[in-house]
């Protein structure tokens, strides 16, 4: 879970407004710091496997988010794709 803080922290790069929180930019920044709080917690406790599935989960519906918007607004799937440290397709 992240707090209101981190979320700011985390999204303050790609919000498209200041009350954002639906646009997928938004929604993959989120994703992705959720998605490194829970491997560093996954690398500590191995043998956590309802969290591997969430993660999993979390994984899947962030491509689906960046594949959305590589379609719709490539320019934008670039500029959050490099500030986030994702690997492009």
């Amino acid at each position: 879970m992240l707090t209101k803080r981190q979320k700011i922290n985390a999204t303050k790069e790609v919000v498209r407004h200041d009350k954002d929180t639906g646009s997928p930019e938004y929604q993959i920044a989120l994703f992705t710091r959720r998605i490194e709080k829970l491997t560093k917690h996954l690398k500590k406790n191995i043998h956590d496997f309802h969290s591997r599935r969430g993660l999993l989960k979390m994984v899947a519906k962030r491509k689906k988010l960046l594949s959305y918007l590589s379609e719709k607004d490539p320019k934008s799937y670039k500029k959050v794709t490099k500030n986030l440290g994702i690997k492009a397709k």
